[in-house]
């Protein structure tokens, strides 16, 4: 069955109440004042098109693309609305109908979310590529020289964004099953996509965690990506595909918990439920599937978190919320709290730490002119706080604001709250084996 907001639920439609309240939370409409770019008018639209008062058109489409779905207005919003639900609804809609489709966008949707993104190992393999290709000096070259200038501009602009590939991947860092001295509970990993390729240490850093805090530690070498990218661009079908694979990879009922990492994944990840609702074999194993799921930061929090006796030295720490955790999963405390675990390291507060800086997915690609500004404005803030370390928890937001950084010579490094919990114990190991 084709996705169709005029098949959804109607009370979901119902639900907006026009008060205005996320108006002010709103990005795009903050930026613009336009009626159309805020979640109300958005609603409207969605409803409009529901009720045959209006047809699918490119300007639609335009208008569902130029949305962040930062989620902010769901935090915003008195009544509840479920704006997720409402939105990725009509992206698929849009997908499904081939607006504003043409023939470079499709043969990169279908190189990626229709290709790499669905097959795990092709996508280390071209991975491994690219790292080769840095590796070798030859994006340097390929720059220096004004090369850039021959590519095409949708990849003439991509090609800066390009990030850094790991030279080890998750599964060169991580064995399948590792067991602390004392374990109390068993948990599932989730390494994810661009975190395996980029952030693998990120992920080892999360197995010494969870380790260190009595975790047996399950960590599959080929898992399949979640579906969240897919979820949020309108490819519902193969979210569902990709989601049936992970629940296949990790029996939800053989694990105390199911841990992501990742702010945007783990959104996704807890709402497998009514993904595949409509699913007679799926449906109960994802309804259990999302008690498990935990964000890393939740998890540690929920059973006890140790605290490391020893700490980073003199370190001052901003913390720039991902949107998808802190208005999609509700963790803001966590993150914060578990820097406070660290001695001596001095937390100082973001302003407008839960504002968008951008990323959102594919975002910073789609959007290129409106993301910028959403940069500019983080960055600014970041820099603003004068401390030496932002740390953050979603990829999306650690590539696009080390970028923001750079561009403005900034030296803050980028690095995430599990990293400097993980730092601090291996410090205090070290030191009690040097006694």
């Amino acid at each position: 069955m084709k996705p169709s907001l005029k098949l959804l639920d109607y009370s979901i439609l119902q639900q907006c109440m026009h008060c205005g309240m996320c108006l002010p939370a709103c990005p795009t409409y903050v930026a613009t004042k336009k009626e159309r770019h805020s979640p109300r008018g958005r609603i409207s639209l969605m409803r409009a098109v529901a009720d045959d008062e209006l047809k699918l058109s490119p300007a639609f489409a335009d208008e569902m693309s130029y949305c962040l779905g930062c989620l902010a207005c769901e935090t915003a919003c008195p009544a509840g609305v479920d704006y997720s639900n409402l939105l990725e609804t009509a992206r698929a809609e849009v997908q499904s109908a081939g607006l504003n489709q043409t023939f470079t966008s499709r043969f990169w949707r279908t190189v990626t979310m229709r290709g790499l993104f669905m097959r795990p190992r092709l996508l280390r393999f071209a991975g491994r590529l690219l790292w080769l290709y840095q590796r070798l000096g030859l994006q340097t070259a390929f720059r220096k020289i004004g090369l850039t200038k021959l590519l095409p501009p949708d990849l003439r602009r991509l090609e800066p964004q390009c990030p850094t590939i790991a030279t080890k991947f998750s599964p060169q860092l991580i064995r399948p099953v590792e067991t602390p001295a004392k374990s109390r509970h068993r948990v599932a990993l989730l390494t994810g996509c661009v975190q395996d390729l980029v952030f693998a240490e990120l992920n080892r850093d999360t197995a010494d965690v969870l380790l260190a805090n009595g975790c047996e530690v399950h960590t599959p070498p080929v898992q399949p990506c979640c579906g969240s990218l897919h979820a949020h661009n309108g490819e519902a079908a193969a979210a569902k595909t990709l989601a049936k694979r992970m629940i296949d990879l990790f029996p939800p009922a053989q694990f105390d918990g199911i841990i992501s990492n990742s702010g945007g994944c783990g959104n996704h990840l807890r709402h497998y439920g009514a993904l595949l609702a409509d699913d007679p074999v799926y449906a109960p194993l994802a309804k259990l599937w999302d008690t498990k799921l935990r964000d890393i930061h939740e998890w540690l929090l929920e059973y006890g978190c140790l605290a490391p006796r020893t700490g980073l030295g003199d370190l001052t720490v901003t913390y720039h919320d991902s949107c998808h955790l802190t208005h999609g999963q509700k963790v803001t405390k966590q993150p914060r709290d578990l820097l406070k675990l660290i001695p001596g390291l001095k937390l100082v507060e973001l302003p407008e730490a839960n504002w968008c800086c951008g990323s959102a997915g594919i975002y910073n690609i789609t959007q290129p002119e409106q993301s910028e500004q959403l940069l500019v404005r983080k960055v600014g803030h970041v820099i603003g706080t004068g401390a030496s370390v932002l740390a953050t928890a979603n990829p999306g937001c650690h590539l696009q604001i080390a970028r923001g950084l750079r561009q403005a010579g900034s030296p803050i490094s980028l690095l995430q709250p599990v990293t400097l919990l993980a730092r601090a114990y291996r410090k205090e190991s070290k030191r009690e084996d040097g006694r």
